[in-house]
């Protein structure tokens, strides 16, 4: 008696939310029975039988099944488990491993949204943000309109990809993967050969309304934005540069493994050249360049520096009183005198108002 006593304070009891393996003794229609042994019969039946199917049925008399407790004892005195959640309390119990270990993962892709791609890893439903694609992947569209991003990315349903776990929370039942991670490792151990201010040549490999993206050294893809194409105004990075030119460009800024360069930043500053040379009050001959809510851009125009023709000014709409007056009297494209009602260089900032009496 004492011997047994003994035996039975080493057994841990059971509790709702274990996981416990028991033996088929007995299948019915819609139930599978285990012998869990000195915890006594277990059943998976119902819906929980019913989630699982494809995979009970396949089950054999003795077969060994891992099942999780979800009531000590129904009506009919059994153990009542749930295989599917026991399922899932190891398949996320198997995420939590693999992003502790950086593991690669290859995941089907079975749909897209404008977010991203749907994926499933261990059988739990997935997520791919767009933003978590490879640079070879990333949808470069103009304008990033999320229709079109949703159009790139479709052709990737059906297709596999290596990814690695983001974030994951299993009370939310939410799992993000990406493609980039492996890839962001990579470039961190590249980008510890440049710093801002090197000049590397590249290729252009896309652009978008907002720029263009470059690939140099050891394929590091950065961001050439529109504003550091050319010292004037540019409507178009197709202006400045074609998809596939090779080009030289001045690395900017490097953060959170991104990299922004510059093409003005290798060509001389035209502000520098005019620095004392104009003053407010001065008449200067400007070419209307592009209109916007907020007024007009204006080319300087001048025979003597060859740079000045890339110094942009801005006439603002109150000189006019509203856009509709404004545009009447400023032709894009054409050339007008305007004055000079401020200038400021080192801010490559210069206002203006037209010369001649407005009508």
């Amino acid at each position: 008696m004492k011997d047994l006593i003994e035996k039975i304070k080493i057994v841990n009891p059971i509790k709702v939310g274990d996981i416990i393996e028991g033996s088929v003794v007995g299948k019915g229609r819609s139930a599978l029975y285990l012998d869990l042994g000195m915890f006594g019969t277990g059943i998976i039946y119902g819906k929980e039988y019913k989630t699982a199917r494809d995979l009970l049925r396949k089950c054999e008399n003795g077969e060994k099944v891992t099942a999780k407790i979800i009531s000590l004892e129904n009506e009919a005195g059994y153990v009542e488990l749930s295989a599917s959640k026991a399922g899932q309390d190891f398949a996320w119990e198997t995420i939590k491993e693999k992003k502790e270990s950086g593991e690669v993962i290859k995941a089907k892709i079975l749909g897209a949204n404008k977010g991203g791609l749907l994926t499933k890893v261990m059988n739990l439903q997935a997520f791919l943000p767009v933003s978590q694609l490879s640079s070879k992947n990333y949808p470069k569209v103009q304008d990033g309109d999320s229709t079109k991003i949703l159009g790139e990315i479709q052709k990737f349903v059906g297709s596999e990809m290596s990814v690695k776990v983001l974030d994951f929370s299993q009370k939310e039942e939410k799992l993000i993967v990406s493609e980039k991670i492996e890839e962001i490792e990579k470039i961190k151990e590249i980008l510890r050969e440049y710093k801002v201010g090197d000049t590397v040549e590249g290729k252009i490999t896309g652009l978008a309304d907002f720029g263009a993206f470059i690939l140099f050294g050891n394929n590091v893809e950065g961001l050439i934005h529109i504003s550091e194409m050319a010292w004037q105004i540019v409507k178009n990075p197709s202006e400045i540069v074609k998809e596939g030119e090779i080009v030289k460009a001045k690395i900017i800024e490097i953060n959170n493994n991104r990299v922004f360069l510059s093409l003005k930043s290798l060509k001389g500053n035209p502000w520098e050249s005019i620095k004392g040379k104009y003053k407010n009050g001065d008449i200067i001959k400007g070419k209307v360049t592009k209109v916007n809510h907020f007024g007009c851009f204006v080319q300087l125009i001048s025979d003597k520096e060859i740079n000045e023709d890339k110094i942009q000014g801005l006439c603002h709409v109150s000189e006019f009183g509203t856009i509709e007056k404004m545009v009447k009297v400023l032709l894009v494209d054409s050339e007008y005198d305007f004055e000079i009602i401020s200038i400021e260089p080192e801010e490559h900032r210069m206002i203006l108002k037209m010369a001649q009496p407005r009508e």
